[in-house]
């Protein structure tokens, strides 16, 4: 019976998901499967070229942890559903299998059905042909999703350290702040934004009436000619909520949300401190977003009142 090897990508980085890949190796063990090792021992283009082979001769499955849940649930959490969902998708393969061998010291699928099947071993990755398989897989997969990430997110250099805390990511992280796949519960960004998890109700609450207020200013804004370039921009002392462009204006908005009236608006809170930190946050933006160094900038505010979450105001504050 055959072995279903499984390793993990993406532990370890402050930024882009956990990916876990899975292989069941063909009984015919064709000639390529000699050429395989772990990952990190092989060069981009032989890692192409393997993968290519292991999804379609092998038997595969992927399972990803996106940055969100990853700092909802922890790294072990993480580690422990990314697992079971590559396994899951090999076992809607139907190919049998008498043995799982995981890298490293951890049984991530212990309390399951499937714990009684699992070895674990440290290298693994350069000792077993599956593991080095799914090794190679969960690299080239999440290694792409890193390099698409990298075209979203130029200034942060995602295609060259994906996501790894080098010194020129943490450069980048100190003067632009974090984007929406930097990891909040990883070190040092947890102490630099204060991250106390957004499992508490308080937090997730504001989050997701903040985000239902800053689309109501989108719709708002698109409907009034805005293209919106960016959302959530973030640097260390500032977040700029919506970044949009009208004619040869690029205006950098504020979105203030109150339930009701009853204690004013919530136009107060742009005061002119926090008009000083969206001024550095806009020039951060076009420093290196170079194809709208044309643009005459412009701070902006939106108030979002009701429970209906309707735009009462929105007007430039320079």
């Amino acid at each position: 019976m055959a072995i279903l090897g499984i390793d993990e990508v993406g532990r370890g980085p402050l930024a882009g998901p956990l990916v876990v890949g899975a292989v069941i190796l063909p009984e015919s063990r064709p000639e390529w499967v000699d050429e395989l090792k772990d990952s990190k021992k092989l060069s981009v283009k032989k890692r192409e070229v393997l993968n290519e082979l292991i999804v379609k001769e092998c038997a595969t499955g992927l399972g990803f942890v996106f940055v969100d849940e990853l700092d909802r649930i922890g790294i072990s959490a993480a580690l422990r559903k990314a697992t079971s969902l590559a396994v899951k998708s090999v076992q809607e393969l139907h190919r049998p299998f008498s043995q799982i061998v995981i890298d490293g010291k951890v049984n991530f699928l212990a309390g399951t059905a499937l714990e009684k099947y699992v070895s674990t071993a440290p290298k693994a990755d350069a000792l077993i042909k599956e593991v080095s398989a799914a090794s190679i897989i969960a690299k080239v997969a999440r290694d792409r999703y890193m390099y698409e990430l990298s075209a979203k997110y130029p200034e942060y250099g995602f295609e060259s350290h994906v996501g790894y805390g080098t010194a020129k990511h943490l450069v980048a992280i100190r003067e632009l702040g974090i984007c929406p796949e930097h990891r909040k519960s990883f070190e040092p960004i947890k102490s630099m934004i204060g991250f106390d998890g957004p499992t508490r109700n308080v937090v997730k609450n504001t989050t997701v009436i903040g985000q239902k207020g800053e689309q109501v200013v989108v719709n708002y804004l698109e409907k009034n000619g805005h293209r919106i370039v960016s959302q959530n921009f973030k640097t260390k002392f500032c977040e700029i909520d919506i970044v949009s462009v009208l004619n040869d204006k690029i205006y950098f908005t504020e979105v203030k949300y109150r339930k009701s009236d009853f204690r004013g608006g919530g136009f107060e809170a742009v005061d002119f401190k926090k008009q000083k930190k969206m001024q550095f946050a806009a020039e951060s933006f076009l420093k290196f977003k170079k194809e709208f160094s044309e643009f005459s900038p412009l701070l902006a505010a939106a108030e979002v009142t009701g429970e209906d979450f309707c735009v009462k105001d929105w007007f430039c504050l320079d």
